[in-house]
């Protein structure tokens, strides 16, 4: 094969992918943008905002990023996972003694229990157990609040994540597409540069003549 033919070939195959990378680059930004705009209506519309520096109690402080973010408001999946982790994840282990909604369902479920058979039997400790009733009823309450906005709080983390990592890609394919392009037009540069008549790995020709004149002497 012609060099000059081979160096066209890689040429126009290396830009062929230089574009193609470039596409997926775009898309990868363009879905990177959306998963930033995205995070950011929806977070902004839930108002939240960090706590300011000299409103944080001892525990709070102790967490970097509410000290980082303190008085924000909370519009990036960044601040969406130190609030959810730092912020409510803290006080949720302060309720119930650590337990969480689904533990308090078994408790909960025998009180009502032993309250309606105290009214039936018109116990005196009726009373008492009410307010244990009441007191659970509200820590449960409390924690399906707090686990459940912390949850939407790390889906939104999760999300911009992906944004995150699709804007990796973005920039990876942009620089791998602008090498490709580079050498593909080096190639081409040099394509042009060559001789026409000049191949590539051509065999090596034997000199026929030079062998016979030694058969001949021999």
């Amino acid at each position: 094969m012609k060099r000059r033919t081979l160096d066209v070939l890689f040429s126009v195959g290396g830009l062929a992918l230089a574009m193609l990378l470039l596409v997926l680059g775009l898309v990868m930004t363009s879905n990177a943008n959306f998963a930033k705009s995205y995070v950011k209506d929806q977070l902004s519309e839930q108002k939240i905002s960090f706590k300011t520096a000299d409103t944080l109690t001892p525990e709070e402080a102790e967490s970097a990023c509410l000290v980082k973010y303190a008085g924000q408001p909370l519009t990036t999946g960044k601040q969406a996972e130190c609030y959810a982790n730092d912020f409510i994840g803290l006080h949720l282990q302060s309720i119930a003694d650590g337990k969480t909604y689904s533990e308090l369902g078994v408790p909960q479920a025998a009180l009502r229990t032993q309250v309606a058979d105290a009214q039936a039997a018109n116990d005196p400790a009726l009373p008492a157990l009410q307010k244990q009733l009441t007191d659970i009823t509200a820590q449960r309450t409390s924690l399906f609040t707090g686990e459940t906005l912390r949850g939407l709080l790390l889906t939104s983390f999760g999300f911009s994540v992906f944004g995150v990592k699709g804007e990796q890609v973005a920039t990876v394919a942009f620089i791998v597409a602008g090498l490709l392009a580079l050498l593909s037009i080096a190639g081409l540069v040099h394509a042009f540069r060559t001789p026409k008549d000049e191949t590539f790995a051509a065999p090596e020709q034997t000199d026929t003549k030079k062998d016979d004149n030694e058969l001949i002497s021999v």
